[in-house]
């Protein structure tokens, strides 16, 4: 009996410690579970996708064939600030991204995401506290950001991610927790998103900032380099000391030859 009610509190522990982002939030509201957000299979256990090579890590949704069309599809304006809400607090220290891709035949479709249409358009960087590599989402239950104001009108799937680095020090222990919106986009401009990138295929799984070891990080030099993932090719995060704090902060620039520029350019 012991032995049965000490697993049963392990598995309820592990559950409550992993997450979900079943909600979409659009005009200032949380929408309601699974409603714009595709049901991943891990509705349940909360369990994360480990395998970044697996058709899974796309959107993990609970049917890879169905899940798209029992959908909603949610109206948002560009400019907007929309996001998703956890099932619970993240719990896990990482790092956290939204990805958009333009959705054909539709964003309630099978085929929508295939292919090399995805692009970076938010992310939460880490920050230094007293020597320590410090997650700003940590214990947060959701996240907001803006479609940019000239993402081309149409349909669209918002791919939110975190990607928890607490086991990260073998190559297939990083967890990641996704979660898909089916969205319109109305009031568009003309831009053109990019780089675009393939999902599964962002990721190999053994970048600096997916393999890490997070308690023999070295952040004692003046000027260390934490590589945010899939930052796309000439793209740096530089993790700057203030000079003028006491404290050790990040300084995130996004760089390409040489200048600052937007997470994904959207070029008229």
């Amino acid at each position: 009996m012991f032995k049965l009610a000490s697993f049963a509190l392990a598995a309820a522990t592990l559950v409550a410690s992993h997450y979900t982002f079943p909600d979409f939030i659009m005009s200032g509201e949380v929408t309601s579970d699974w409603e714009y957000v595709r049901e991943t299979a891990n509705h349940y256990s909360n369990a994360p996708v480990t395998d970044v090579t697996s058709d899974e890590f796309r959107c993990y949704e609970l049917d890879l064939v169905n899940t798209a069309g029992e959908t909603s599809i949610a109206t948002v304006t560009a400019g907007e600030t929309v996001g998703f809400q956890a099932n619970g607090p993240i719990y896990h220290p990482g790092y956290l991204d939204v990805y958009m891709s333009a959705a054909s035949p539709a964003a309630n479709s099978e085929e929508a995401g295939t292919g090399q249409t995805w692009f970076k358009v938010w992310q939460d960087a880490p920050v230094f506290t007293d020597g320590q590599l410090v997650f700003p989402s940590q214990t947060m239950d959701q996240f907001t950001f803006t479609i940019p104001k000239s993402l081309p009108s149409g349909e669209y799937l918002i791919r939110g991610e975190q990607i928890a680095l607490h086991v990260a020090e073998t190559f297939g222990g990083a967890q990641f927790y996704i979660g898909c919106a089916q969205v319109t986009v109305t009031g568009g401009g003309s831009g053109k998103p990019g780089p675009l990138v393939s999902i599964p295929g962002v990721y190999t799984g053994y970048e600096p900032g997916i393999l890490i070891n997070m308690l023999a990080y070295n952040v004692s030099s003046l000027q260390d380099i934490y590589d945010l993932p899939a930052n796309f090719t000439g793209y740096q995060a530089l993790l700057k000391r203030s000079a003028a704090a006491a404290l050790t902060i990040i300084e995130v620039m996004l760089v390409m030859n040489g200048s600052a520029r937007q997470i994904s350019d959207l070029t008229e």
